[in-house]
């Protein structure tokens, strides 16, 4: 048996993957994080499936439920919201499954921030105005954040950042980065991505805190600070100049 790590997507049953989705129509069980990924996708599942809520089920548990089915011989889907590759929790369960010697394959999803870029009709990098994005979360009372990565220090390289996990923390976010992206910066914050009751959020740094608490955003939510957002005049990028050389195979 093998242990498909799947990524369901930022929240529309439909931005699976068609690979994500194959692979879940073909396994008899299924580990699905249900506060998170859709309802609509268990559907999926073959008729005949065993379906396991993990939403309040620790590692032991989830381990165990892994270990069970490598026993009975079944596939397991083991789906995840967003993108199994940030802030997934699947490092450790993976840690788990290698310690057991039960084979695992991993199947991408779309994370939130490419969802939540999708809605606010952005690239996240411009030419000459931004090229590159940094992912990150504010520490709070889940594990600690790594020494140099908190705001204050990955804030002076003043690229994009996005964040996750933060929307309860947004006048933090604010007074860590306004010293190096000043008040005027652009910045958006986006709830539910891609799903029905999807929040859409833009303003100024120094004005997004406000308009978080206004909207009684507190979760499920990305925050975005930085000039791309914004770009309107910049240089065409080289890929599609015609002064770029071309050849002709």
């Amino acid at each position: 048996m093998t242990v498909y790590f799947i990524g369901a997507g930022p929240g529309a049953a439909d931005l699976i993957t068609v690979r994500g989705a194959r692979t879940l129509a073909a396994c008899r069980v299924c580990l699905y994080a249900g506060s998170l990924v859709p309802r609509e996708l268990l559907a999926e599942c073959p008729p005949d499936a065993r379906l396991v809520d993990t939403a309040q089920l620790d590692l032991d548990q989830i381990t165990a439920e892994l270990l069970r089915a490598h026993e009975e011989g079944h596939d397991v889907a083991r789906l995840h919201s967003g993108d199994p590759s940030v802030f997934s929790a699947v490092a450790e369960q993976m840690r788990r499954l290698d310690a057991a010697g039960v084979p695992y394959e991993v199947v991408p999803g779309v994370p939130a921030f490419a969802a939540a870029a999708a809605s606010l009709k952005r690239e996240l990098t411009v030419p000459t105005v931004g090229q590159s994005v940094i992912l990150t979360r504010v520490a709070n009372r889940a594990t600690p954040m790594p020494e140099g990565e908190d705001l204050a220090t990955l804030g002076r390289s003043g690229a994009l950042i996005v964040l996750h996990l933060a929307a309860k923390y947004a006048d933090r976010v604010v007074e860590e980065l306004l010293p190096h992206y000043g008040a005027d910066c652009p910045a958006a914050v986006v709830a539910y991505a891609s799903r029905p009751d999807e929040i859409v959020i833009r303003g100024t740094l120094e004005e997004i805190a406000g308009k978080v608490k206004e909207a009684g955003v507190l979760r499920t939510a990305v925050i975005m600070v930085g000039r791309t957002l914004g770009a309107e005049q910049f240089r065409d990028s080289h890929l599609y100049s015609p002064e770029r050389e071309r050849h002709v195979c």
